[in-house]
């Protein structure tokens, strides 16, 4: 694949949806930081990070993922099983329990929960190791990977395609309002020094 034409990578679309993915872990980190200084457990952002995270990241990015770019890699010889491809798969997984246990914690602890505030900060402690680490080897090994074995006709397919699921609701939301939502996020809780 020529590097003249990186607009025309699918791989852009998926790397240009992990900054913003990085940007909401960003938030979320700063937000344990200030419950660990400060004790205070800013329960309504961290809800909406958990909700960023489950409708951007797992239904509207890694669906793109495992419903589109996976299996034509699989047909292009990168294996699944025992490959990279199955390693990124078991990640989403996991990645879907911590959102799912980080939600059900937030609702605990909404109910008076005592021990809710604690397992939501094991969960999402988990979740920004596990995310930051996939997001890496994703952008760095297998994405690179792809584009080795993808034709100028797979990466037309897949951008079309990735388009066409952009356009979906996840949750009642737009893609573009889920990046409000990281904007949002992100302006009411910047990274030090962004003032």
């Amino acid at each position: 694949m020529p590097e003249s034409k990186p607009e025309k990578l699918a791989s852009t679309t998926l790397r240009r949806e992990h900054q913003i993915i990085l940007r909401v872990l960003g938030v979320l980190e700063r937000l344990l930081v200030r419950f660990k200084e400060e004790g205070r457990f800013e329960g309504d952002s961290l809800g909406r990070c958990v909700e960023f995270f489950q409708l951007f990241a797992d239904a509207c990015h890694h669906a793109k993922e495992e419903n589109l770019l996976f299996p034509l890699l699989e047909t292009r010889g990168i294996p699944n099983q025992g490959g990279p491809i199955g390693v990124m798969l078991y990640e989403h997984s996991l990645a879907r329990q911590f959102t799912r246990n980080m939600a059900e914690a937030l609702e605990a602890a909404e109910s008076g929960d005592a021990g809710a505030i604690a397992r939501f900060r094991e969960n999402a402690r988990q979740y920004l190791e596990l995310l930051r680490q996939h997001i890496f080897k994703e952008d760095n090994i297998l994405f690179s990977a792809g584009d080795r074995v993808m034709d100028d006709s797979d990466q037309a397919t897949l951008c079309s395609q990735f388009g066409e699921v952009g356009c979906r609701a996840f949750g009642g939301k737009t893609s573009q309002d889920l990046e409000r939502i990281a904007d949002h996020l992100e302006s009411r809780w910047p990274p030090a020094g962004a003032d």
